[in-house]
């Protein structure tokens, strides 16, 4: 048995066994990133899925799910543009360290709070407020962090494959948490969660990088930021791409918390079926993950990119208009995977424009139109959902996302034509 563990260690250790298609596999720190988020992501499924449902069984309301996300997303609507300076500075694994230890700490405080039996809504709120100043660094220098991983060719491989992990997980998280919190409670798929946080803090701290090297940076921290800003106005296509997905955050993207109710009221399977709607999600979203990692780079990426904004109204039409369990959940699939497919080709298409001496600042603008108006629209189709139905705040989400991608389209055609 020995004789045969030098054998094993020599093929992982010089990546000769990845096909193509894992071609970022090869990467001693990329495998060390991705097997790492695989466990901690499963966690963050089980946390978000329970969560919600405590929220939901607290309040009862649906606004006060989207409330809990906008506590959660509206610093990175403030900050973010900040941290992308503190990005281009500071080295990445060390932010990244820095994040991933106050995530820990955040979810043990929830499990206790929950065990205890002391937790109520205005505690969830803070909570969800000092994640989100977490988050607002942490997701600039994750994107950012690709480049230090792989090789620039790699890069929308990377992209592709660390959102099959993120959506791996968010086929198996929600469906354990939905199961612990049926038989145990929601304190226990908290505690996991905590725990989980210490495989992507070991992969970190396992990984061998360069000294990172940082260009001289006279100057203010705004100078900075205004350096990053003029880039972005400047350039007609990274502004479309971010406008997009900034406009794409408010009217369609937050429909994810209204199912809760969705699982409910409209379609009365409990905290076991709403787990199912979420992986069903994770599953279309792990389907369209895997295709861009294997063929994403024989695409040309901006006729993708619009193909899978116009699915996506499709399939939240189709949504709102269901009232069967297993309907819904293909209809979530096809969301799912349009969803990562507008992502991973936006994340790669900006990548691979912008200079590495503005990454952060830059990523940190993509960020910041994911994350930063998300809460915003959270807030909106939470409170649609309250005066008219769950179902029905989905079509107005569906037919928005409609005009949008239309406008986006004929707006920005240049967007259309890039395919790197």
């Amino acid at each position: 048995m020995r004789s045969f563990l030098p054998q094993i260690t020599s093929h992982l250790r010089l990546g000769l066994r990845w096909p193509d298609g894992l071609r970022a596999m090869r990467h001693r720190n990329f495998r060390l990133f991705f097997f790492g988020q695989l466990v901690s992501l499963i966690g963050t499924w089980m946390q978000t899925t329970a969560q919600q449902w405590l929220v939901y069984r607290l309040t009862g309301s649906q606004l006060s799910l989207g409330a809990v996300t906008f506590a959660n997303f509206i610093p990175v609507l403030l900050l973010s543009l900040f941290m992308g300076v503190l990005v281009d500075r500071l080295p990445r694994r060390r932010l990244l360290l820095l994040t991933q230890t106050c995530f820990m700490a955040l979810a043990i405080i929830l499990a206790l709070l929950t065990y205890l039996e002391r937790i109520q809504y205005p505690h969830i709120i803070a909570l969800a407020f000092l994640l989100g100043i977490a988050n607002s660094l942490d997701m600039p220098a994750r994107q950012a962090f690709y480049i230090d991983l792989v090789e620039r060719e790699e890069l929308m491989n990377a992209i592709a494959l660390n959102s099959s992990v993120f959506n791996g997980a968010r086929v198996v998280g929600p469906a354990l948490g939905g199961l612990i919190v049926a038989a145990m409670g929601e304190a226990p798929a908290f505690a996991i969660n905590a725990l989980t946080y210490l495989a992507v803090i070991g992969g970190l701290l396992l990984m061998r990088l360069p000294v990172p090297r940082r260009a001289a940076t006279p100057g203010t921290g705004i100078g900075d930021l205004r350096r990053g800003l003029r880039y972005l106005i400047s350039d007609s296509k990274v502004f479309g791409l971010v406008s997009m997905v900034a406009l794409l955050s408010v009217v369609g993207y937050p429909f994810m918390v209204l199912m809760p109710a969705m699982a409910r009221d409209v379609l009365g399977i409990g905290v076991g079926g709403f787990g199912g709607l979420m992986s069903a999600m994770g599953v279309g979203a792990f389907i369209s993950a895997i295709s861009l990692a294997f063929w994403g780079d024989r695409q040309r990426k901006g006729r993708l990119l619009v193909m899978s904004r116009g699915l996506f109204s499709l399939a939240l039409l189709g949504l709102g208009l269901s009232r069967s369990t297993p309907l819904s959940m293909l209809m979530l699939a096809i969301s799912g995977f349009a969803f990562i497919t507008q992502l991973a080709v936006t994340n790669t298409l900006i990548q691979l424009v912008v200079p590495d001496e503005l990454r952060g600042r830059v990523m940190s603008t993509y960020t910041w139109a994911l994350g930063g108006f998300w809460p915003l629209g959270a807030l909106m189709i939470g409170a649609l959902g309250d005066k008219v139905g769950a179902g029905q705040a989905v079509l107005v989400s569906a037919g928005g996302c409609a005009l949008l991608s239309l406008l986006g389209s004929l707006g920005f055609r240049e967007i259309k034509e890039m395919s790197a």
